[in-house]
């Protein structure tokens, strides 16, 4: 459903949300290494999750790394997706036309549009740290 990077991207900021703190921040080898994609790509992926501090902070030199504010915490899962230029995919044609509508409908946009729409609402309701919690209770993997 969406590009590879926006799935490491959603990893990343589920593995921050559990492990760091601002007295704990963790560097770009551990990320990696915790969702298992190479450093490099790792590395411009946190560049889209760090601009503007808008889901994962960070911070230079000797005690720096990466980190996530409670605020963010807070943030909604979409928060990472437009953070990464994939929060319109939740919006888009299951077909990828761009002219589907409910006048000008695909073959399968009737029987998606309810399918859309409870995306749409869980990644709109579900906040990150719903999902950490979720993996420290035992409730996903």
């Amino acid at each position: 459903m969406f590009s590879k990077a926006t799935e490491y991207a959603l990893r990343a900021t589920i593995f921050i949300a559990q492990k760091s703190s601002l007295d704990n921040k963790l560097v770009i080898e551990m990320i990696a290494e915790a969702i298992d994609s190479p450093k490099s790509f790792t590395a411009k992926i946190m560049q889209s999750l760090t601009k503007n501090n808008c889901v994962i902070s960070s911070m230079r030199g000797p005690n720096g790394g990466f980190y996530i504010t409670e605020s963010a915490k807070k943030l909604p899962v979409r928060a990472v997706l437009k953070a990464m230029g994939e929060s319109g995919m939740l919006d888009k044609c299951v077909l990828g036309l761009k002219q589907c509508s409910g006048l000008n409908p695909c073959p399968m946009h009737h029987e998606y549009k309810t399918i859309k729409h409870e995306l749409i609402c869980l990644f709109e309701n579900k906040t990150i740290q719903e999902l950490a919690d979720d993996l420290v209770g035992g409730d996903a993997f």
